[in-house]
């Protein structure tokens, strides 16, 4: 079993075979792990990335591949700090230096053991839990040139003052933030920002977002909307 402190420990694994993720999910949840699959790297980037403790990634996907989920990954503040293992039938010393090479922290060709693929788990989130202690996590914050957001106290600050945010106005900007270039649908935010709230129409996303944008003065314009489809915040 995992030890103690690796409990309640989130790992997102990452493969475009359902059955090789039911596997894994059943057995990562039997070490005392919460496990979550999502079965293609577009299916990835539509979750909170930076909420998982680990992220299992498969290199050879659909569209965007695990290498470039990565590379996307490591490329944000919100998610650099998050631990990757690579898991691929592609073995050889090239494939394996250049996954490490990207930021992995760690490689599995298959096929491999479940005693080794656990043995792997437990040394990263190990590692991971070592330099935590050493140095505040990067994904404590999301950083857009003048444009900061502290995820532990909740403030927003804009070219060093100050902005107040209301919960609601906040929890979107970190989600947009958290995911620069993905568009999210008013659909998408209403559930993630105000679950279970039976009545909420569409227009509170529009008002809020109107607000944020006027609150965080020229980097309003970072936060676009996409006809038909919602808000994404680009660089």
């Amino acid at each position: 079993m995992a030890q103690s402190d690796d409990k309640n420990k989130r790992i997102l694994v990452v493969d475009d075979e359902d059955t090789l993720c039911e596997a894994l999910c059943f057995n990562l949840e039997a070490e005392g792990y919460e496990a979550e699959a999502a079965h293609s790297a577009e299916e990835a980037l539509s979750l909170d990335l930076s909420a998982y403790d680990l992220v299992v990634l498969d290199v050879m996907m659909g569209e965007i591949s695990g290498v470039q989920l990565a590379r996307i990954m490591k490329s944000n503040p919100a998610t650099a700090a998050v631990p990757v293992i690579f898991c691929s039938a592609r073995d050889s010393e090239d494939d394996i230096i250049s996954g490490l090479d990207i930021g992995a922290d760690d490689y599995i060709t298959k096929p491999y053991s479940l005693r080794e693929f656990l043995a792997r788990i437990r040394s990263v989130l190990r590692r991971s839990a070592a330099h935590r202690q050493l140095k505040p996590r990067e994904h404590d914050r999301l950083i857009y040139k003048g444009l900061s957001l502290s995820i532990p106290d909740k403030t927003c600050s804009v070219d060093g003052e100050t902005v107040k945010l209301p919960r609601k106005e906040f929890e979107i900007l970190r989600k947009l933030m958290s995911n620069p270039g993905h568009v999210f649908s008013r659909e998408e935010l209403l559930r993630d920002i105000w679950p279970g709230e039976t009545v909420v129409l569409d227009r509170v996303v529009d008002v809020n977002i109107t607000r944020i944008r006027q609150k965080i003065g020229a980097y309003g314009k970072n936060i676009v909307t996409r006809s038909g489809y919602g808000y994404g915040f680009v660089e």
